[in-house]
């Protein structure tokens, strides 16, 4: 991947210029592929097809840049990717803990010495008040490892996050992604209100 030098340009015009790299590496990436594909099927060769797009589909997910697909409050532990159960208001009691549902979008692997996929994350968080105050931080929150024989592009996590002791008020939660094989970092928000005991 080509390194791009900013020399003064804009938040904005950093993510064209990204946009632009993934376009033109990836041009004809998936078209290719799904040509392929479609010969294998005719062929009746239904693993190679379904092959030749899982690994088209994970060399075009290495080019992107780290996206957070979604993050969403659950009421429990997810069963699976996108398998979950979003909480209706982002409203908690005090003591009540925070359980967030993430997927992540542009992930490296990388094949070690194993003969195995590798892909490494690690999480850090910021629990912001209404006045924009930090009020508590963590770096390597969690730290996540993967390892097998594909490169899966359906990642998903679960971070669970106590926040006893809070007072009744407006808060934000912070996490920040980083990818640790392909340095590569995203973040999302969350909006939250802790309200009283009934």
């Amino acid at each position: 991947m080509r390194k791009i030098t900013s020399y003064g340009l804009k938040p904005a015009a950093l993510a064209v210029s990204a946009a632009l790299l993934v376009s033109q590496a990836s041009a004809g990436m998936l078209a290719t592929a799904a040509a392929e594909a479609e010969k294998k099927a005719d062929r009746s060769d239904f693993v190679g097809a379904f092959e030749a797009m899982r690994d088209a589909f994970a060399d075009f997910g290495g080019l992107l840049p780290l996206t957070v697909g979604k993050a969403v409050f659950v009421t429990e532990r997810p069963k699976g990717y996108g398998a979950y159960k979003p909480r209706k208001e982002p409203v908690f009691e005090p003591g009540e803990p925070l359980i967030t549902y993430v997927e992540l979008i542009g992930l490296n692997w990388q094949r070690q010495d194993d003969g195995l996929q590798h892909s490494n994350f690690t999480v850090d968080f910021e629990l912001i008040d209404s006045k924009g105050e930090i009020l508590a931080s963590q770096k390597n929150f969690g730290t996540f490892s993967f390892a097998g024989y594909a490169r899966n592009q359906e990642m998903y996590t679960h971070l669970t996050l106590d926040i006893d002791g809070a007072a009744p008020g407006a808060y934000r939660l912070r996490y920040t992604i980083n990818d640790t094989l392909g340095q590569k970092t995203t973040g999302v928000e969350q909006p939250f209100t802790v309200v009283a005991h009934h």
